[in-house]
């Protein structure tokens, strides 16, 4: 099978994953809170694993050279600045609660940004595909486990800011769609040109790490009520049980990591 097909695949398969915020339609409040932090805590350990056990090895893989071994470094602080930036001036926050009501007027923003998060999520896809199928099955499946909590998360601000259930999912699903198309294009992009794929890699590694560190971990040391309105969401320290559960999910996503290695 041709590298083209598996990156249409996988894409095609994390936008599915769009359809996860279903599930806040059987489950109860409570129930899916702690289902929610569960995933958060796994995601960010396979972002966390996935950066260091196999980005950033595979970047500098054969590179000798001083000054080129800090190139690779400099584009994954660019990475991380970038994911930076697109979180403060797009009005980006990781939708896995909601605790900025001030956000929820702007859920077709959060579209707009998440669709761009996506679409990005595709360049990246495709990008480790043309490394390796190896690569690519790796970073597919980190980007998966990131794209659970979070599109469960969008689902619910977009119903808090008043888009009905059924729209909310069609949205979403258009929304995460933008992953195939940043695939088939990062797949022409970097079918001409290997430099875009070397600088992908430690870019990938970057966002992952800001991602991990700047959303997902601070999530999993609060809990969140989101069954609350989103005028009057509580956020309080988890107790020492669910701060270990957590802390042996974050484990468990690295640990994935060392053994697909």
């Amino acid at each position: 099978m041709s590298i083209f097909i598996w990156i249409l695949i996988s894409t095609f398969l994390i936008s599915l994953i769009s359809f996860v915020g279903a599930l806040t339609l059987f489950l109860k409040e409570n129930v899916l809170n702690r289902i929610l932090l569960l995933f958060v805590a796994f995601s960010a350990g396979s972002l966390i694993g996935g950066a260091f056990l196999h980005l950033i090895p595979e970047s500098i893989k054969g590179i000798e050279s001083e000054d080129s071994i800090l190139k690779i470094f400099l584009y994954l602080i660019f990475g991380f600045c970038t994911f930076f930036i697109l979180e403060q001036f797009l009005m980006w926050h990781h939708h896995h609660t909601t605790q900025h009501p001030e956000i929820m007027p702007f859920s077709y923003l959060i579209l707009f940004s998440d669709g761009l998060h996506n679409f990005i999520d595709g360049l990246i896809i495709a990008g480790s595909f043309m490394i390796s199928f190896s690569m690519g099955m790796v970073t597919s499946l980190a980007v998966a486990l990131h794209e659970i909590p979070q599109e469960i998360g969008d689902f619910a601000v977009l119903v808090y800011g008043g888009v009905k259930k059924a729209k909310a999912l069609f949205l979403n699903f258009i929304s995460a769609t933008l992953a195939i198309l940043g695939g088939i294009i990062g797949f022409l992009l970097f079918q001409k040109t290997g430099e875009g794929v070397l600088f992908l890699l430690p870019f990938t590694a970057g966002s992952f790490i800001y991602i991990a560190a700047s959303d997902l971990i601070p999530q999993i040391k609060e809990e969140y009520n989101l069954s609350a309105a989103p005028s009057h969401l509580a956020a309080g320290p988890l107790g020492l049980k669910e701060s270990i559960i957590h802390f042996l999910a974050f484990l468990a996503g690295i640990i994935i990591m060392i053994l697909i290695k």
